[in-house]
């Protein structure tokens, strides 16, 4: 257990993990404690709602900034920095009366998290020789995405535990061992400062506007419409300033994001994959969780553990699927991981009308095992790419492409699962006009029977709105799949086979 020289990496890993575990579980674990925020704040619907949005929406925005931020001053030193702002603002969160309270707290603690995510990445990049990377970033990524996946389990125990605070109070301890850990497994870094090394500040706003506006008009399109004018306007609004961000960003001396990382085939194409994945995976934490319990009746803490048989080959293949790629390079894990991620949704789809748990565990754990082969070989492939001093900035693209496929996902698959719900329901409707007064509860009653005690006290009415739901949800899944399937043919065809860190001196890129 004693940090030595020969050690160290692994201990700087562990810190590195447990970061970003943090980060990732804080993306899910409020969920389940939001109705009962929503009770004790007096939160109004559109505020339930930004609780959630602002983390995210302060993720994806500056996430790039800190990964830039980092190569200039030093990773370790942002990442320190970060972390007492997300601790800060855990404590904050904690502590709010109010709903304007919880929401500016939240997007502070996003602010943090995109200080140290990229800064984590790079910091376990730089701390293992290229023959150890695949493995260190085996563990970074698999042990993370399990505690991802987990937020639910373990907000809905802390919340029938403790109460809703304590999702965010829990973050003070594990921060605080972050903390300490870093201060004694990482040197204070004095790292040189790149040629001019200064941030773009005019590119600052070009890349907030933009990319903010995309995912604000994604995030907010099931809830306002897709033909409501200001979803309109925010998508406008970032298809006008997101091309004069990369036009600006390809002149500019010392750019905010440095661009020239897409020269590499493998990095686009690893970043495309990532997203996708991002983008399909999404659904399954999302919009699984919900069938679970409104289909199958699991509560909270049931519903979190069923995804078990996807997080346990995620954990204990990840390592193993990191070794690999330090064998073999990118191409044929990231292409079979990402066919085998497209095929559990298939399965899924195929099988969700089944009504029945024991149906999906197989699609579950297909999907864990592709996500394994995936995951690990194309976020270390990615960052291989990049000469050391861009690595922060590399880990902020590879983490900005990931939030914006999240954000596209939830919005697409939201938006296809809606209409055919309402699809479905308004043919049975019509089918019956005589049901066409119980409309407003038929639409609720899923989500809480005893609100609509007449319609559902109706078995064909329970009936409907499962088939509705299923119907919904596994259409998305094949949607989903074939993302995941049209992914895992530009990743065989296109991904070089040897590791980025082992192809020629042109095809890294450097600082100039």
């Amino acid at each position: 257990m004693r940090i030595t020289d020969a050690n160290r990496r692994w201990w700087v890993l562990v810190t590195m993990t447990g970061s970003l575990s943090m980060i990732l579980i804080d993306q899910t674990v409020v969920s389940v404690a939001l109705p009962t925020m929503q009770g004790d704040l007096g939160l109004s619907t559109t505020g339930v709602q930004w609780v959630v949005n602002a983390y995210l929406l302060a993720i994806a925005v500056l996430v790039a900034l800190g990964g830039r931020i980092g190569d200039l001053i030093g990773n370790e030193r942002v990442f320190r920095i970060g972390a007492i702002v997300f601790v800060l603002a855990s404590a904050a969160c904690g502590l709010a009366q109010s709903e304007a309270w919880i929401i500016i707290a939240r997007a502070v603690e996003g602010a943090g998290a995109a200080l140290m995510t990229p800064s984590s990445g790079a910091i376990v990049m730089n701390a293992f020789s290229s023959d150890e990377r695949g493995r260190a970033m085996g563990i970074y990524t698999g042990v993370s995405m399990v505690f991802l996946a987990l937020g639910p389990l373990i907000g809905g125990a802390l919340v029938e535990g403790i109460g809703w605070e304590a999702v965010f109070y829990v973050n003070l301890p594990v921060g605080a061992a972050m903390l300490v850990l870093a201060h004694v497994t990482m040197p204070r870094e004095r790292a040189p400062v790149p040629a001019g090394g200064r941030v773009d500040w005019p590119g600052v706003p070009l890349l907030v506007v933009g990319v903010g506006a995309l995912v604000l008009g994604l995030m907010q399109s099931r809830a306002w419409g897709w033909d409501s004018p200001s979803v309109i306007g925010l998508l406008i609004a970032a298809a006008v300033v997101l091309p004069l961000f990369v036009l600006w960003e390809l002149r500019a001396r010392e750019p905010l994001v440095q661009l020239r990382l897409f020269k590499s085939r493998n990095f686009s194409v690893d970043n495309l994959v990532l997203a996708v994945v991002q983008f399909g995976t999404i659904g399954v934490s999302v919009f699984g969780a919900i069938w679970v319990q409104d289909v199958l009746g699991f509560g909270p803490i049931t519903a979190g553990l069923s995804l078990l048989p996807l997080t346990i080959p995620l954990l204990v293949l990840a390592p193993a699927t990191g070794k690999l790629y330090d064998r073999i390079g990118p191409r044929v894990p990231v292409a079979a991981g990402a066919f085998l991620v497209g095929a559990a949704f298939a399965w899924s789809a195929a099988v969700l009308h089944e009504l029945s748990y024991g149906w999906i565990v197989p699609g579950y754990v297909l999907m864990g095992v592709g996500l394994a082969l995936v995951m690990t070989p194309a976020s270390t492939d990615a960052m291989n790419v990049a000469d050391p001093a861009l690595r922060g900035q590399a880990s902020g693209v590879i983490q900005t492409m990931r939030q914006v496929g999240g954000t596209i996902g939830i919005a697409v698959l939201g938006t296809i699962i809606s209409n055919v719900q309402h699809t479905q329901v308004s043919d049975w409707v019509a089918a019956d006009p005589s049901r066409e007064a119980d409309i407003d509860q038929i639409q609720t009653v899923l989500a809480n029977p005893d609100a609509a005690p007449s319609a559902a006290a109706d078995p064909a009415v329970i009936e409907m709105l499962r088939d509705a739901v299923t119907t919904a949800i596994s259409s998305a899944y094949w949607v989903a799949g074939g993302f995941l399937l049209v992914a895992a043919v530009v990743a065989g065809l296109a991904l070089r086979r040897v590791r980025a860190a082992d192809a020629s001196p042109d095809d890294v890129v450097a600082v100039v």
